[in-house]
């Protein structure tokens, strides 16, 4: 893990190595602070983190700074972070019509697809660097894509596998258990079985048969 500063963060930068954080202060063009690690695959992961003092923050939608400093702080790093620092309401530092401030944060969030993170001061904005330095590092597991729950008996374990099929509900999920009577049966059935269960269209017996049968392959 590698952490790479802004030479004009000086304060973040002692806060950083009062927890014994080695940091590469530099010159940078793009982002603030640059968090460099690797995947478990051994791939190069760059985060790169823009911090903004509140009153900057405002500053830069005035002027137009923040969205050619976050397209290219997009651009630059697989990881992008805007972090806001400051404990003042951000409606109030200066005249702004809060939509406008509403606006700016909703299209960095939705168009822009940029997480904001909201610090209280120096201490804290090298707090967040150092959690997000520390779990870059950590070995992390891949999300599941089903939703967590014990299911307590035979049935139900059917039933909930079945469900995990794209387009497929409860209603169907018994449907289809209660025709082929198995979980193998189901998945060996062939597309004309599949469509002479009820509310099984041919759509869904397509999307489902193109889980089944075609090649696992991750990027």
């Amino acid at each position: 893990m590698e952490i790479i500063a802004d030479y004009r963060e000086k304060k973040i930068i002692l806060e950083l190595s009062k927890k014994h954080i080695k940091v590469t202060a530099k010159s940078l063009i793009s982002a603030d602070f640059i968090i460099q690690s690797k995947t478990t695959e051994g791939r190069v992961v760059l985060v790169g983190i823009e911090r903004k003092t509140i009153t900057d923050f405002l500053n830069s939608i005035i002027d137009k700074r923040i969205i050619i400093q976050l397209l290219t702080l997009k651009e630059n790093f697989d990881t992008p972070i805007l972090l806001i620092e400051g404990e003042e309401n951000i409606y109030q530092v200066r005249n702004f019509h809060p939509n406008s401030i509403r606006g700016m944060l909703s299209a960095i969030a939705i168009d822009l697809q940029i997480p904001t993170l909201y610090t209280k001061n120096e201490k804290d904005t090298a707090s967040y660097i150092e959690t997000i330095a520390k779990r870059m590092e950590s070995k992390r597991k891949d999300i599941s894509l089903l939703k967590k729950r014990k299911p307590l008996e035979l049935n139900e374990m059917q039933e909930y596998l079945i469900e995990s099929f794209p387009g497929i509900g409860p209603t169907i999920a018994k449907n289809l258990l209660k025709k082929f009577k198995t979980v193998k049966r189901i998945v060996n059935a062939k597309e004309k079985e599949l469509l002479e269960v009820e509310k099984l269209g041919k759509k869904k017996v397509k999307e489902i048969k193109r889980v089944l049968e075609e090649n696992y392959e991750k990027g």
